[in-house]
């Protein structure tokens, strides 16, 4: 399928106004829409928060009153399908319909149970032209936690440890501090952004670590201390609506995730500035991974990995 740069312009915008949404559209999952006629946007809205209106009924409800006439030649550009059933607010497939689109543009497919293809089927029943797939990467990625709890019934997991620069993520068995004010300020923005964070029992009881958002703004995750005697349930936490989990915990509990290919993000926070002569050896990345960010901040290096 041939995708214009126009498409692709305006779907990037979508994926802009999505991600507002970041902090109040969960459990529900980011989303933009843009309304477009004779290449002049004319309307556009996103997800502010669960329970409220969805993306398209913003852009729609943005649309003023003198080019209301312009919507049966227009187009939306959605970075997800439009819902067709009925949850805490109507179906957007059938406002659309009802307004009378001519063409619709799909970022990608809802995995959702109640959507999976629904919305499409019915925007194409009432003659509207669908084009689906456009950015489609980048339309799973900003929605992967929300992608993944439902394809696999389990949070997204991401994996976050820091090292010295030779390696290691303590001092000699002691905790060291190896992010600077600044990075330890990201890292409390990174929990503020997700629903839980585990730690294992040892180094909640060697280090105490209160687990908060502190140096950041936003809920905090809620605590998670595991061992032996207390596993992890990944059903219990998608029975309550746990989307992603943060795990920073020791060696063996970041080892213990690895070992069971129980992962999809892992964050790796480097100081080049630091170095142990032993302690503790950071876990070991597997062996099919791929940089889709690396972020420098003086002698700090952040670089998450995802699968190949």
């Amino acid at each position: 399928m041939a995708i214009s740069r126009e498409d692709e312009m305006y779907m990037r915008r979508c994926l802009q106004l999505a991600c507002n949404g970041r902090q109040n559209a969960k459990p529900n999952p980011m989303v933009g829409a843009v309304i477009v006629c004779r290449r002049r946007i004319i309307g556009e809205g996103y997800h502010v928060r669960c329970g409220e209106g969805h993306a398209e009924v913003n852009a729609f409800a943005s649309v003023r009153p003198e080019d209301e006439h312009l919507l049966p030649e227009a187009t939306m550009y959605v970075s997800l399908e439009p819902c067709s059933h009925f949850g805490k607010t109507p179906p957007c497939a059938d406002l659309i319909v009802r307004k009378g689109l001519r063409r619709v543009v799909v970022g990608c497919v809802d995995p959702f149970a109640e959507v999976q293809g629904r919305g499409i089927r019915k925007l194409r029943d009432a003659g509207i032209d669908v084009t689906v797939g456009v950015l489609e990467e980048e339309c799973q990625w900003l929605n992967r936690r929300f992608f993944v709890f439902h394809r696999f019934h389990r949070p997204y997991i991401i994996l976050k440890w820091a090292q010295t620069a030779n390696g290691f993520i303590d001092d000699h068995g002691r905790a060291l501090a190896i992010s600077s004010p600044f990075t330890q300020m990201l890292s409390h923005k990174l929990r503020a952004e997700e629903d839980a964070i585990l730690v294992g029992r040892v180094t909640d009881e060697r280090e105490h670590p209160l687990l908060t958002v502190r140096h950041w703004w936003g809920p905090d995750p809620k605590r998670l201390v595991v061992d032996r005697q207390h596993p992890l349930n990944l059903e219990s936490l998608y029975a309550h609506n746990i989307q992603s989990l943060v795990v920073e915990g020791g060696r063996q509990t970041l080892e213990s995730f690895l070992v069971q290919d129980l992962w999809d993000e892992i964050r790796v926070e480097t100081n080049a500035a630091l170095t142990v002569s032993a302690g503790t050896r950071a876990p070991l990345l597997p062996g099919k991974v791929r940089v889709v960010d690396k972020q420098v901040f003086g002698e700090q290096t952040i670089i998450t990995y995802a699968r190949q």
